[in-house]
């Protein structure tokens, strides 16, 4: 094991939650606008419609083929098309009234906390997300995790993406941290995990869901609170 001084954490599907919080604030949404009374769809159907859009949208944009108002152009018709529901009743604001709402959800993964209020003590803790300013800041102070971090490197401001060796690169020298100190704590196998593997950097595949892969990683944790047994 090595002399780890510095940590890096993804935030979405890692610490703060993104199901949970969009399903509430979508929830929401659905309520406000009535969808159920006018017999458009069953809110659960609205929230699993829009995780499958929402992460075909991402994966694009991972892979840099399109950009952040693409996500925002397309999210939305893109659901309702999948909902057979006509564009009629889907409500001119509803991108921006989610986008407004989803971030201030408050909803982190079990043991979230207690695991940073135990590495904070012992190490340097940042974030490297494939997110936008604006959102990340916003869900980092809703769920009281902006508290940790010392650096939040953006995809958005980097303008560089995970698994590009080039952003965490820039997270090592914003951080004056060495690479052979360092660590990176992610979900996504194709971002946070090759990304990390890309720049030679150690890592924990976080896998609430038992995913199974047969992809070599260096460590597996279905819970927070088990890196208190490897870090």
């Amino acid at each position: 094991m090595r002399n780890y001084k510095h940590i890096f954490f993804d935030l979405d599907h890692t610490l703060w939650d993104y199901d949970a919080n969009a399903r509430e604030a979508l929830y929401e949404l659905y309520e406000r606008y009535g969808f159920g009374q006018l017999g458009l769809f069953e809110k659960e159907l609205l929230a699993d419609t829009f995780f499958e859009v929402n992460e075909g949208l991402w994966d694009l944009y991972n892979r840099s083929e399109i950009q952040r108002r693409d996500i925002r152009e397309r999210r939305f018709p893109a659901i309702f098309q999948k909902l057979d529901a006509s564009l009629e009743h889907m409500p001119y604001r509803i991108e921006e009234e989610y986008i407004a709402l989803a971030p201030t959800k408050n909803r982190t993964f079990e043991a979230a906390h207690e695991v940073l209020d135990y590495l904070n003590e012992k190490y340097m803790l940042h974030i490297i997300t494939n997110g936008f300013d604006d959102i990340q800041a916003t869900k980092l102070q809703s769920s009281q995790l902006d508290q940790y971090f010392d650096v939040v490197i953006t995809s958005e401001s980097s303008k560089m993406r995970k698994p590009d060796p080039r952003i965490f690169e820039l997270a090592l020298d914003k951080t004056d941290a060495a690479l052979e100190e360092s660590i990176m704590i992610g979900d996504n196998l194709n971002a946070d995990i090759a990304g990390a593997v890309n720049v030679g950097m150690d890592h924990v595949w976080f896998n609430p869901n038992k995913i199974s892969t047969d992809r070599s990683v260096q460590h597996e944790i279905q819970n927070l609170i088990e890196l208190k047994s490897i870090l």
